[in-house]
């Protein structure tokens, strides 16, 4: 009997092994033995320790390149054009030093006004007055005035933020105010500048308009300068410090986004050239990192530095600042604001703590008196020296004042909720002596100038 035959299937492994063929360059690993929990907290160790002394090293090259940048600007202008330096007092001199010339490109400027800003606010009532050469200055009637008049007016006037206007009886305002004359919005000029979208008539409604226009001057209570103690930017939002060279210089007031009011003397010397200038705002404790570029710089063109007169220049932020809580701008003060007499007044600034002293490192603020024109230029005071451009701040027996360090920054008054800036700190005879008190520039005085510097710088 033949055996029976097997399926040839049948006979196949189910999982056939395929022959192995040696490839050659590949070999195994040699088998090590595992690391121990210590060797890798050590490497880990090493590894830190190596970061840190990188980001270390970095950090002090860094630091030093910022102050020796810092030192060769203080010193030296860079002439861009035929890659060389020039000493920094050549710089904004009338001359071109640099083959490009553009160390006279980047200046500071001044500005005088041949003309009358045809828009106001007048007295503590903020009563809008428009202006023309021939009738002069009117009253504006609330007759036919409208949301947008009311936008178109605030914006002439510069700092603008959710502006609004009420009306005010003739019969409550002061009495040069009562008689007129008046004007009065003509039909279908909503886009029209004020001044000239009116025509003169008597007020049917009987009431005027009287303007709000931004939130400036509106911050918390709280509530060194000579004699002065410590103050927070967030209730002062408004001082700036204005560096050269990585160092205070003096002290400004923001005004809008873009603009800051400061003394005319911060810029004399060598002190010309724009890219030298930061504006640090927004800090208690001074500090030179950071700042703002600045891109104008105006001075009042009939500033006269051996009298101190007119003493005021305007300064013009690259990019406008952010409003916030550390941030604001302060009011301008209306025409014909009336101080009262002895009116309480705040000055701040990082000046000196003392006469001949040293730059306080935080913001202080004092409280002062004004002093009137006729005390103030008595001879036993300032005499011929005070001028209608400047107001008279402080204790005729001395002991509280601004000093060095403080020049440019703001004296401010508060009513109707907001704090208006009244004067600038420019001068005086040393700092809280006996009958010599500080000297500042009178801002009312100076209203069409700013408003003329902000219309017409391009």
């Amino acid at each position: 009997m033949w055996p029976a035959q097997v399926p040839e299937d049948s006979i196949r492994p189910l999982n056939p092994t395929l022959p192995v063929v040696p490839r050659p360059g590949r070999h195994r690993r040699p088998m090590t033995a595992p690391k121990t929990p210590k060797e890798k907290a050590s490497k880990k160790k090493r590894i830190i320790l190596t970061v840190l002394v990188v980001v270390v090293l970095l950090g002090i090259l860094v630091t030093a390149a910022y102050f020796i940048k810092q030192l060769i600007d203080s010193k030296y202008f860079f002439c861009k054009s035929s890659v060389k330096f020039i000493p920094i007092d050549k710089a904004c001199d009338g001359n071109n030093d640099c083959s490009g010339g553009e160390d006279e490109l980047s200046c500071l400027s001044s500005f005088k006004v041949n003309t009358t800003f045809p828009v106001r606010l007048m007295t503590a009532q903020q009563v809008l007055q428009v202006y023309s050469p021939g009738p002069g200055w009117r009253s504006v009637c609330s007759d036919d005035w409208a949301e947008q008049h009311t936008q178109t007016a605030c914006k002439q006037l510069g700092y603008t933020y959710k502006p609004k206007s009420t009306s005010v009886r003739v019969d409550t305002l002061l009495l040069p105010l009562k008689t007129g004359p008046f004007t009065a919005i003509r039909p279908g000029t909503t886009k029209t500048p004020i001044h000239q979208a009116t025509i003169d008539r008597v007020c049917k409604s009987g009431s005027v308009i009287s303007l709000s226009c931004s939130d400036c001057g509106q911050v918390g209570f709280q509530d060194r300068v000579v004699g002065g103690s410590d103050a927070f930017i967030e209730d002062w939002p408004w001082q700036v410090s204005l560096q050269q060279g990585g160092q205070h210089s003096c002290g400004g007031s923001l005004v809008s986004p873009r603009w800051i009011i400061t003394a005319a003397h911060c810029f004399t010397g060598s002190k010309k050239e724009l890219s030298r200038w930061r504006v640090v705002s927004g800090r208690t404790y001074i500090g030179t990192l950071g700042g703002s570029y600045v891109d104008r710089i105006i001075l009042n063109a009939n500033y006269d530095p051996a009298r101190n007169d007119y003493d005021i220049a305007m300064m013009r932020l690259s990019s406008p600042i952010s409003v916030g809580v550390s941030r604001k701008p302060v009011c301008l003060p209306p025409k014909a604001f009336g101080l009262p007499s002895q009116a309480s007044m705040s000055v701040t600034g990082w000046g000196y703590l003392e006469e001949k002293g040293k730059v306080s490192p935080t913001l202080q603020k004092a409280s002062i008196p004004l002093i009137g024109r006729l005390k103030c230029a008595s001879p036993t005071v300032y005499g011929s020296s005070i001028t209608q451009r400047m107001i008279c701040a402080g204790f005729l027996d001395g002991g509280v004042d601004a000093c060095q360090g403080d020049s440019g920054g703001p004296l401010v008054y508060f009513a109707s909720s907001q704090w208006h800036l009244v004067g600038v700190v420019s001068w005086g005879v040393g700092c809280a002596r006996e009958r010599k008190p500080g000297v500042y520039s009178n801002v009312e005085e100076m209203l069409n100038w700013i408003r003329t510097v902000v219309e017409k710088t391009p």
